[in-house]
């Protein structure tokens, strides 16, 4: 039996859609991060109840931050992004958590750089808060030991082809990580939007939104590169096509990078016909009623998308661009020297073997 609903609404379901093809569904992802987090935190003596942890959130971490508050006895900060709507600042409200939120702008850099530096800000007046550093601190990959070890007894541990958002690092990044660790053959193939630093395509505008969570315009200090053996970026009409052909097709209801991994999944597995490929559905399809699945009947056939295969990020185009990474060192623009930790996921091992 659970203690806490956050236990419960952590743990993945993992859903086989089709020959070969697997979904791992959570409905708030970022749950399995916080959680081990939090909790690595209390048991190295690095925060005590009561005290108070701070971080920025667009979204989903600010409500798994909060839970895990809830569920350790901590209280809670969260510097929002303008993106945050009325029905996720409500129940962080209820949960107890501070809640500060971002003056709108269109400019998604601007937004994540004001975000910094008010909690920077709060850190210099109140010096007791914990910052979580989402995006920079590998702790967050923790959270994904046990999601992995799922992974490997229902799979039976045989070749895996994963996919998914990159966004901080910890959650692709970590499930490889530890997968890798128990001698398993995986292919990382990483899903990303253009205007992202995080693999170099910030010179590629997309004519709707920077997909939300996972991409970035400031550099994240907890992607290791190295890990990925393929990059797929996809826009915002690419993945609202996936999302809503999941929905129709197969009933999962998720959200919009979902979609992303979706159609980068379903190549993936055209293209490695005896290897099993698992996406991640990082989150339920709730946020995007209105911008995504309303306009359902706008959404293009997934059959007559294909992704474009490049040899170098100058060559990214519109609507999906595929590359072989083959764990090559991140883009300058991607390193942030000041805030990076330059260390290993805690638990040590799970490198990248080489292929040739």
């Amino acid at each position: 039996m659970d203690l806490h609903v956050s236990e419960a609404m952590g743990r993945p379901d993992l859903i086989r859609l089709d020959d070969g093809l697997l979904c791992l569904r959570f409905e708030t992802m970022k749950i399995v991060s916080a959680l081990a987090a939090v909790r690595h935190l209390l048991d190295t003596g690095t925060v005590r109840r009561g005290d108070t942890l701070i971080d920025s959130s667009s979204g989903i971490y600010a409500y798994a931050l909060a839970l895990a508050c809830h569920r350790y006895g901590m209280r809670c900060h969260i510097v929002g992004s303008t993106t945050v709507d009325h029905t996720l600042r409500t129940q962080l409200d209820v949960l107890g958590a501070h809640v500060e939120q971002m003056p709108p702008s269109s400019d998604l850099k601007l937004d994540q750089s004001r975000r910094v530096a008010r909690v920077r800000e709060i850190l210099r007046d109140h010096p007791g808060h914990h910052w979580m550093r989402q995006y920079h601190d590998d702790v967050h990959y923790l959270g994904y030991e046990a999601v992995a070890a799922l992974v490997r007894e229902e799979t039976g541990g045989g070749p895996l082809t994963l996919v998914g958002g990159v966004g901080s690092g910890a959650s692709t990044g970590a499930l490889a990580h530890y997968l890798r660790k128990n001698s398993v053959d995986v292919l990382l193939v990483g899903v990303q939007p253009y205007g992202s630093v995080t693999f170099g395509s910030e010179h590629v505008a997309d004519p709707e939104i920077i997909i939300a969570g996972i991409g970035s315009s400031i550099p994240f200090g907890n992607v290791r590169h190295d890990l990925y053996d393929t990059v797929h970026w996809l826009a915002f009409d690419a993945a609202l096509a996936g999302s809503v052909d999941l929905l129709r097709r197969h009933a999962v209801f998720a959200g919009l990078s979902t979609g992303a991994a979706y159609l980068a999944a379903r190549w993936e597995r055209s293209e490695q016909a005896r290897r099993n490929v698992l996406f991640i559905a990082a989150d339920t399809g709730h946020r995007y009623v209105d911008t995504v699945f309303a306009r359902h009947r706008e959404a293009a056939a997934i059959e007559d998308l294909t992704p474009r295969p490049v040899h170098g990020t100058a060559e990214l185009t519109l609507p999906w661009s595929r590359m072989t990474w083959q764990g090559a060192p991140a883009p300058r623009a991607a390193i942030n020297d000041q805030v990076g930790t330059g260390r290993q996921p805690p638990g040590g091992g799970g490198s990248r073997p080489r292929r040739s």
